[in-house]
């Protein structure tokens, strides 16, 4: 069910593939020369990121050397909690935009625990999971200079209590028609999330998208 129309461009993919077999590498290394070999593949997957992106470098390179273990996508987990026909939004302070409350899933959660706690702390909400409305591939949308690969999973959410609490990271809480969303913050909300929480919404038997 992936949509072909979205591409990201040959130089980063690339880069991300560099850098995956650099960082597993790393933690393979069996000697010194190992080691030196693939921290100098992690440099070049910087490199080209920085020089093709308008990136630093350097400050990319110590992003990159930071990951440990064997390389794998991130996760991103976010939810849609509707109320009154409106779908609840946050407003990033980072670029001043609105998303679905959500965010990296931290080790030790569960997917669900991830994104009720992420929701409650973003918003002031409380919720249950009802249903994965989707699976997304996240680094297709909106973040097309993110090096990690990553992938979104988008939960519908009943809201259970609480009440709107704005935080540090979101300074204002509030609801939305879906057809009519305030200017978005692509990297965590792409208008095709929206879109596709909207179908689940009409059709209760709706099967859960995914890439």
């Amino acid at each position: 069910m992936a949509d072909p129309g979205r591409e990201i461009p040959d130089w980063l993919a690339w880069a991300r593939e560099i850098q995956a077999l650099a960082q597993t590498g790393l933690a393979f290394s069996r000697n010194v020369h190992e080691e030196e070999r693939n921290r100098r593949l992690m440099a070049l997957a910087a490199e080209m990121t920085g020089a093709c992106g308008g990136l630093d470098e350097a400050s990319l390179l110590d992003r990159l050397l930071v990951q440990k273990g064997y390389a794998t996508p991130k996760v991103d987990v976010r939810g849609a909690a509707v109320r009154d026909g409106r779908i609840l939004l946050v407003r990033e302070a980072s670029d001043g935009r609105w998303c679905l409350p959500g965010g990296w899933a931290d080790v030790g959660d569960s997917p669900v625990g991830a994104v009720v706690r992420e929701i409650r702390e973003e918003s002031g909400f409380d919720v249950r999971t009802t249903k994965v409305a989707g699976v997304f591939d996240a680094n297709r949308d909106g973040r097309p200079l993110e090096l990690f690969h990553a992938f979104k999973i988008i939960f519908l959410c009943e809201i259970t209590g609480g009440e709107a609490t704005p935080s540090h990271e979101t300074p204002e809480v509030a609801f939305f028609p879906p057809d009519a969303p305030p200017p978005l913050s692509r990297n965590r909300t792409h208008p095709r999330h929206l879109a596709e929480i909207k179908r689940h919404l009409a059709d209760a038997a709706r099967m859960t998208y995914f890439e």
